[in-house]
């Protein structure tokens, strides 16, 4: 074989390793590209993680902390701050029911720091709002909806007591606050998803001052029951932290007991009331109903047969009395 030809082979399988060795490489780069402008990225080796105790939903200031509040979520362990609480060495049922000292976003995590936990000293005074004050009232299974009432709810407070008056006594019931906050039921404030309905004795309201009279001052008139009401009721535009902290109201409405029973205040078997009256002409005497009729043959047939026996009626006679007079 000529060497000429040799060489010239030999060039070309270089030339053609080198294009294919370019084109892999070219091939690769706009790859690469393509999936960087993608936002695509081949996993790397991933970092060692813990997880921990985040806020699930935002929380504002005074705020008791509800199961559905929290979460647990993945976090570098390189970037974990020591008071932030991992998961393993405080379960999540011990910050059920705490008070947030300020707001906190969603997925922000939780410190101890942010939270005044149930039964520690302040926790009471943190949960009220500015301005408000705490009343315990008591409640029974009936007034308070069965147990089925927990700290953070809304309820309204009814009143049932006895009236005296000028028929006698009456009973009525009126609603005498609306959309009162409950901040515990007996010593409890907080509850776990899965607890059988507690029955409590002592519900603490937060109330102004002036609710807190009102609220004292009808424990001692009557008996007093809770209404709960639905989480729905905010249907006045405000948010939702706005509506938490949003203050109890004087109650709008009663009811009596006349509106429950048609048959109080009725005496049964109770004659009607006559409806007649007498009118006297001259020395008879004739009976016409309240209505304007004359009253019925009966009647009339016996005025009549009076009227010829019936005696004038005495008139009037006028007294004069002479005085003579005494000379001068």
């Amino acid at each position: 074989m000529n060497s000429k030809r040799v060489v010239f082979l030999l060039l070309a399988v270089i030339v053609a390793g080198a294009t294919a060795f370019l084109a892999r490489a070219w091939l690769q780069n706009e790859r690469a590209a393509m999936l960087a402008q993608a936002g695509l990225h081949r996993p790397g080796p991933t970092a060692p993680t813990l997880q921990i105790l985040v806020v699930r939903n935002a929380i504002h200031t005074g705020q008791i902390v509800k199961p559905d509040d929290l979460r647990w979520q993945s976090w570098p362990q390189g970037s974990l701050a020591p008071t932030y609480l991992v998961e393993g060495k405080r379960p999540q049922s011990d910050f059920v029911g705490a008070v947030a000292r300020g707001p906190m976003a969603a997925g922000e995590p939780i410190t101890e720091g942010k939270l005044v936990l149930a039964g520690t000293r302040g926790f009471m005074a943190a949960v009220l709002q500015p301005g408000t004050r705490a009343v315990s009232v008591p409640v029974t299974a009936t007034s308070a909806v069965s147990g089925f009432i927990y700290a953070g709810d809304r309820v309204d407070v009814l009143l049932t007591h006895v009236l005296n008056g000028p028929q006698g006594q009456h009973s009525a019931t009126e609603t005498i606050l609306r959309n009162a906050r409950v901040i515990a039921m007996d010593q409890k404030l907080d509850f776990s998803p899965g607890d059988k309905p507690d029955v409590a004795k002592t519900a603490t309201l937060e109330l102004t001052p002036k609710q807190s009279e009102i609220v004292t001052l009808a424990v001692k008139m009557g008996d007093l029951s809770l209404a709960l009401r639905s989480l729905q009721d905010n249907d006045d535009g405000r948010d939702s932290a706005a509506a938490d902290n949003a203050p109890a109201e004087a109650g709008d409405s009663y009811t009596r007991d006349a509106q429950v029973s048609r048959l109080i205040g009725v005496t049964p078997n109770t004659p009607e009331a006559p409806r007649s009256i007498f009118v006297l002409r001259g020395g008879v005497r004739s009976k016409l109903d309240v209505d304007g009729k004359s009253a019925d043959d009966a009647d009339a047939k016996q005025a009549e047969g009076k009227s010829a026996d019936a005696k004038p009626l005495a008139r009037a006679t006028p007294f004069t009395r002479t005085i003579q007079s005494v000379p001068q």
